[in-house]
């Protein structure tokens, strides 16, 4: 799919040149009269690249920047502006804006800027035939903001042979992340290999991920490589990295720092080519300061960390995971697909998930399994339920700097239906209107193809 570029300007003669142009060279293009409106747009979708102007009402093309780089520090922005100089230009660079392009610009060196952001962004690179762009992503399912930012910086660091950290509650995908980075990474096509180092005890953790030697211990009546030759050239997914043993944490960064691995019993080290992508639950901050955690082994393996939010900050997701599961299910048990009843699917989407999207398919997998009908009652999902009543936050208790992430969200669920909407955030359609307006947020943003 062509990469989506975002246009700011206040003035909309110009809006639509730039917008024919960059249509003209294959870009999908959207446009913002100001900052406010582009700030909506950018909550309802993330563009690959925002081109703005510099001078406008409001909040002007700067602190716009600001603005989104604060939330989105991978998205590239463009400013365009007709009272630019050098200091502007270099001060603007100095603070992360991608280009700076003073008009009247020449539209070849724009559609090149635009096609360099573009590639940073991580959105350029071809597709082999039936193998889509984003099929390193594909087991991914998700919606949410948050989720887009973060499956960008995921994209951008796999070309690298940088160490990842993944941290995030337990359940929140970390296994399915680090898969995804091995998949569009240049390591692709030799082996990823996870271990759980909070499952095995400490000595066998140890053989497991070295290996040994013949007659290391008894039992061991032959060598036995361990997963970091086993997964030479490719991918070694350490999962609850902060459960390892201090002495064996020793041993790893040894591994890590010499390139090289001694199996058990062994007396000569073998040369080994693999990338770290770890994960955890805990604060490794405070096993660092608690000194149960190697600060240097820290340092190695967090070059490049990757927070995955809960399932509570990204709610719009859950009606695709419900759908993704169910179907996913009912092949396994050899059933039709089943759906939730409207009120099942409302206590799903406002339930606090603490074990986050594993406890969810748990709980579809179990209605599945005891649904005697093709839709699941609200009775059977309750009773999976730790809190079937918590609902989503009222429209009253949210701060108004939440507001526009309040109704972007409810107009996801409810696929841009304002009175359905409208009637969940407990207000009558006019003040509901009137909100919407507030925030630049039309309901037609969030139709869905083919409505």
């Amino acid at each position: 799919m062509a990469a989506e570029i975002l246009l700011v300007d206040d003035d909309p003669d110009l809006l639509k040149l730039i917008g024919l142009r960059l249509s003209a060279a294959g870009y999908r293009v959207k446009t913002a009269e100001s900052g406010e409106a582009a700030l909506a747009q950018i909550a309802v979708t993330r563009p690959a690249v925002v081109v703005t102007d510099l001078r406008m009402p409001g909040i002007d093309g700067m602190q716009l920047f600001e603005q989104i780089n604060a939330q989105h520090p991978t998205l590239p922005v463009i400013i365009l502006t007709a009272h630019g100089t050098i200091p502007d230009a270099v001060a603007a660079t100095q603070r992360g804006v991608f280009g700076f392009l003073t008009k009247p610009f020449d539209p070849q060196e724009l559609l090149k800027k635009v096609a360099q952001a573009v590639a940073v962004a991580g959105e350029a690179r071809d597709a082999a035939p039936g193998n889509p762009a984003d099929a390193w992503r594909a087991d991914i399912v998700t919606r949410a903001a948050k989720m887009d930012d973060l499956l960008r910086r995921a994209r951008l660091v796999a070309d690298s042979m940088a160490s990842v950290l993944i941290l995030g509650e337990s359940g929140t995908g970390k296994e399915l992340l680090a898969r995804a980075i091995h998949s569009a990474s240049p390591r692709a096509v030799k082996p990823f290999l996870a271990i759980n180092c909070a499952a095995i005890p400490e000595q066998l953790l140890e053989s497991e991920l070295f290996g040994y030697a013949k007659g290391a211990f008894t039992g061991a009546a032959t060598a036995q490589q361990g997963l970091f030759q086993a997964a030479d050239g490719g991918t070694l997914f350490l999962d609850e990295i902060g459960d390892m043993p201090l002495s064996l944490q020793a041993k790893l960064l040894r591994v890590l720092q010499e390139g090289a691995v001694r199996p058990v019993g062994a007396t000569q080290s073998v040369n080994v080519d693999v990338r770290i992508v770890s994960a955890t639950h805990r604060n490794l901050d405070q096993m660092r300061a608690d000194r149960t955690f190697r600060e240097d082994l820290f340092y190695r393996l967090n070059v490049v960390a990757l927070k995955l939010p809960p399932l509570a900050e990204r709610r719009e997701d859950i009606p695709l995971l419900v759908s993704h599961f169910l179907k996913k299910i009912a092949a396994r048990y050899r059933k039709p697909v089943p759906t939730l009843a409207p009120d099942a699917l409302a206590a799903v989407v406002a339930a606090p998930w603490p074990g986050n999207v594993r406890q969810l398919e748990n709980l579809l997998e179990q209605a599945v399994a005891l649904s005697t009908t093709h839709v699941i009652p609200l009775s059977l999902v309750r009773h999976s339920l730790d809190d079937a009543d918590a609902p989503l936050v009222s429209f009253e208790t949210a701060r108004k700097t939440f507001e526009r992430e309040y109704l972007v969200r409810i107009l996801k669920l409810t696929a841009g239906n304002a009175a359905q909407a409208a009637q969940m955030a407990g207000r009558n359609r006019t003040e509901f209107y009137k909100l919407l307006q507030r925030h630049n947020l039309e309901p037609g943003m969030f139709k869905t193809s083919g409505d």
